[in-house]
């Protein structure tokens, strides 16, 4: 069977279970010897919907006083899959777990919990947590009192759960996006009842604040929104992460004044729309145009955001933007096709037309603005006039560099429903051209730098040569140089004096005569 056609009805059949008890705090079921206790399971149905009812921000404390030893002496180790957001969410998990006691650790053997947090975006995301879940069922049997527990996108997807019930029943936990406050209270009944404890939220949760979270480095990442609205017809995130919820101004400025006062050098603002954000906030005239004014003000050297739609990409922003200060010049603005009829059937709502304005009044206000974006090859239907419109459209925005991707349909997706007839063979040779162009045009962007001083953030070694530095200009170019180890989490200055497609190479200079 291809993938186009994967076939989960065989995760869905149930005959072997037996019924244990079930009453309001969910239901026990008997899979093969494990007992399974399901507190709420994922239901596409539900998360297709849009309740009116207001989204609740709470205040509250995630890790009980009674719960804060249940770690003492132990240590978790987590594996993290996907986007930046699931960054961020792991950031919040291990805060929590070290609040609950544990301390980190890198090796498996030593770890007393481990917990893959996953990604649901493309299907080879999917068959690595499977793959991880195989080896990890050795370390399990080996030692029976390691807890397992899987999270993030894929959780939310009820194939996913159930193949988990069925298949892979050595798991402990399984949790959602929405009740990540909940990973306490979870650790504690899979801990003491031995069940695997299963509890994904459907609807989407509240916006729960002060939650810990453990960021290491230079950078933090700030979520300022969760959810997204716009059902594009490949996506499986509006199902995984819900509607469109957005934090309040004040403690969005207020996360981004403690990470200035820490000595943070960067932030990135995230949410799966940020250019959505405010329009769900009940009686306030608020974008985030507005929120990028008032965090503009904040001793804090960089600010960057991710990730933009193109549809909601508007005038303030860009105005705000070209003021620019610690408003960084980078713009990750995903454009998918560069086809309309394309665009259409992937329900972008926006045209070629209308992304080429948009990436022009960019350039008319921000001149030494670098643009990036996502773009998928061989969408259904996809003609070969289609993609050229794609490549043409490269070529007129001139993208520093882009995520480029084959097709994968997502089940549950209206995608997946659609007529898959672009041959394999076809997608990746559209890929090759694609990446080809990109390439040829990352190059004429590091070109430009040549004999200019750059400030370059720096991250830590080259991963090729110890002796070499790695860091980011504030277009997010990476750059190399000589330099010694401390200079890492510093802003320095680096001549530059020679371009490579994907990265450009400098000396250190002591003063700049004139930054680029």
């Amino acid at each position: 069977m291809s993938k186009q056609t994967k076939d989960y009805s065989k995760y869905f059949d149930f005959s072997d279970a037996k019924v244990i008890s079930e009453d309001e705090h969910g239901k026990k079921i008997r899979i093969r010897g494990r007992e399974i206790h399901i507190i709420s399971e994922p239901n596409q149905r539900e998360e297709k919907k849009r309740g009116k009812q207001e989204t609740q921000v709470m205040y509250e404390n995630a890790v009980p006083e009674e719960l804060r030893q249940i770690g003492l002496g132990k240590h978790y180790l987590v594996y993290t899959f996907g986007c930046q957001m699931n960054e961020h969410d792991s950031e919040t998990i291990k805060g929590m777990l070290e609040q609950m006691g544990y301390q980190a650790t890198e090796s498996r053997e030593e770890a007393d919990i481990i917990l893959l947090n996953t990604c649901a975006i493309r299907e080879n995301a999917e068959d690595r947590v499977f793959g991880e879940l195989g080896h990890l069922k050795t370390l399990k049997l080996e030692r029976p009192g390691l807890l397992l527990g899987v999270c993030g996108c894929m959780a939310q997807e009820e194939g996913v759960v159930n193949r988990i019930m069925q298949k892979h029943n050595f798991v402990d936990m399984i949790f959602g996006t929405h009740n990540i406050h909940r990973l306490p209270q979870l650790v504690q009944g899979a801990l003491f009842s031995k069940e695997m404890v299963v509890e994904v939220w459907s609807k989407e949760g509240d916006i729960v604040e002060n939650l810990p979270k453990k960021r290491q480095g230079m950078r933090g990442w700030v979520n300022i929104m969760y959810g997204c609205d716009k059902f594009c017809t490949y996506c499986i995130v509006p199902y995984t992460r819900g509607k469109e919820r957005s934090r309040l101004p004040q403690d969005v400025i207020a996360e981004v004044r403690e990470l200035a006062r820490q000595g943070f050098k960067e932030i990135t603002l995230l949410g799966q729309n940020v250019n959505a954000y405010g329009k769900d906030l009940e009686g306030m005239n608020y974008t985030f145009g507005d929120l990028m004014d008032d965090i503009s003000k904040i001793d804090i050297p960089r600010v960057r955001f991710t990730t933009s739609h193109p549809r909601d990409f508007d005038d303030r922003l860009i105005e705000v933007l070209a003021q620019g200060g610690n408003l960084v010049e980078h713009i990750h603005l995903p454009v998918q096709s560069g086809s309309t009829e394309v665009l259409k059937r992937m329900s972008r709502k926006y045209t070629r037309e209308r992304y080429l304005e948009l990436a022009h009044k960019i350039y008319t206000s921000i001149p030494n603005a670098v643009l990036t974006t996502d773009i998928i090859v061989g969408f259904p239907g996809e003609t070969d006039e289609q993609f050229e419109e794609t490549l043409s459209l490269v070529r007129e925005v001139g993208f520093d560099s882009a995520y480029t991707f084959i097709y994968s349909p997502r089940e549950g997706t209206p995608a997946a429903g659609m007529e898959d007839n672009v041959p394999m063979e076809v997608k990746k040779q559209r890929l090759q051209r694609l990446n080809s162009t990109i390439k040829e045009y990352s190059r004429i962007g590091s070109e430009k730098f040549l004999g200019q001083v750059v400030e370059v953030l720096v991250e830590g070694a080259s991963k090729n040569n110890d002796q070499v530095l790695a860091g980011r200009t504030r277009t997010n170019k990476l750059v190399h140089f000589e330099g010694s180890e401390n200079l890492i989490g510093e802003f320095v200055h680096v001549q530059i004096t020679d371009s490579k497609s994907f990265y450009i190479k400098g000396e250190l200079v002591a003063e700049p005569a004139a930054i680029g």
